[in-house]
């Protein structure tokens, strides 16, 4: 928004929020399954730069707590993960997409409400394209966009078509991160 645009009393529109944004990986799961025999594997994840103080391992400490005791209502299970970069990985399993969705939200938004919303790198829904193989969905929560991550084989080889084809397929289900350089591959993801 402008200096005059201020003065005139005019207002900037908002797009939608980033939560919206996360949100829509509920209604794509289901034109994933439908259209293009993708299917979540019942595991979500979300990635973030612990820090040592109390403040931040209270907060982390009573999301784990929280997730666990409704995990018995939801079917929903957690249990974390640190990698080699110094990134922990809260990783949720449940067969149902709403709820591992539910469960990435409820700790990005604590970590937000915390002050610490710059520590969340990213979430990350795993889904099995039989007989294809693992495919990933990353939500980049900076840019708030999605973009697919396909590995091919063992070797930190990616399939860059078939990310390409997903792209294409998903562009009105999913705000898809238009700039290719930022799909950043994420190697030895644990779920």
């Amino acid at each position: 928004m402008g200096f005059l645009d201020a003065l005139l009393g005019k207002r900037k529109v908002a797009g939608p929020a980033k939560t919206d944004r996360l949100f829509a990986m509920t209604t794509a799961s289901i034109a994933l399954d439908a259209e293009h025999a993708i299917r979540t594997n019942g595991q979500a994840a979300i990635v973030f730069q612990p820090l040592g103080t109390g403040d931040f391992q209270q907060i982390v400490t009573e999301m784990e707590e929280l997730v666990r005791s409704t995990g018995g209502d939801t079917g929903t299970t957690l249990k974390t993960a640190d990698d080699s970069y110094g990134y922990r990985w809260m990783i949720f399993e449940d067969p149902d997409i709403e709820d591992l969705v539910v469960g990435v939200n409820a700790v990005s938004d604590a970590l937000a409400v915390g002050g610490y919303a710059d520590r969340t790198l990213c979430a990350v829904f795993a889904f099995d394209e039989t007989p294809k193989g693992r495919v990933y969905f990353i939500y980049n929560y900076k840019r708030g966009q999605w973009y697919p991550f396909v590995p091919a084989g063992g070797t930190q080889q990616r399939n860059t078509e078939k990310e390409l084809q997903l792209k294409a397929k998903l562009t009105g289900e999913l705000p898809i991160e238009p700039e290719l350089e930022r799909w950043f591959p994420l190697w030895g993801i644990p779920i």
